[in-house]
């Protein structure tokens, strides 16, 4: 029978047992066994779908279903870099779910941050023109020609993912398609990318200044 999926705490931290069946998920996922992470995923989805919007809300912030997605797969990213730092960093002193539940808040409150900042700074800048797919860009990148020149400061999958979307026009699942990989990490990437060109090109305005 499947184990019940955690409900998340409603008050921070609180003394609740590490139970084996965590135990169990979270040592196969530590030694990449096959299935493993899509079975953590899948077990703990619910709960970190439950801190976005949780989150979200206590800061007034509307989400769309686009943006959820890509906090979610944020926290996720998160837990993978490092080769699982931050789950190795678990010491088994609460639930996995009362610890994946506060990373997963400082995660989302880091993500919504940054989005307050890049849209401040979208708007200093005049920038009112919307790219495809509904997402706002700053003017100076949304020129063919200037995405063209800061497309090499990326490389990989980044620079890929920009072409598809900024010039190509394609869409979240065609971009998903053509690279190879999941859709909803197709947000955090190209917000990844478009941070990295707003760089470039503010290091360019400086140098000519």
């Amino acid at each position: 029978m499947e184990a019940a999926r955690p409900q998340p705490p409603s008050l921070g931290w609180s003394v609740v047992a590490f139970t084996d069946v965590d135990r169990d998920l979270l040592a196969r996922c530590l030694e990449r066994k096959p299935k493993a992470w899509e079975a953590f995923v899948d077990r703990f989805m619910g709960l970190v779908v439950h801190v976005v919007n949780h989150t979200a809300q206590s800061r007034s912030v509307r989400l769309t279903p686009q943006d959820r997605e890509d906090l979610c797969a944020e926290v996720f990213l998160a837990l993978l870099e490092n080769d699982f730092a931050i789950l190795r960093h678990f010491r088994g002193l609460s639930s996995l779910a009362t610890y994946l539940t506060v990373v997963a808040r400082r995660v989302v409150v880091r993500e919504l941050l940054k989005r307050r900042a890049a849209s401040k700074l979208a708007q200093a800048n005049g920038a009112n023109d919307v790219a495809a797919g509904g997402e706002p860009v700053e003017q100076r990148i949304t020129d063919r020609d200037e995405v063209e020149r800061l497309l090499e400061e990326l490389s990989g999958h980044e620079a890929d993912a920009v072409r598809l979307f900024h010039l190509e026009g394609k869409s979240y699942q065609e971009i998903s398609s053509a690279l190879g990989v999941p859709e909803n990490s197709i947000g955090p990437l190209l917000s990844r990318a478009r941070e990295k060109m707003r760089r470039a090109a503010t290091a360019a305005d400086s140098s000519q200044g």
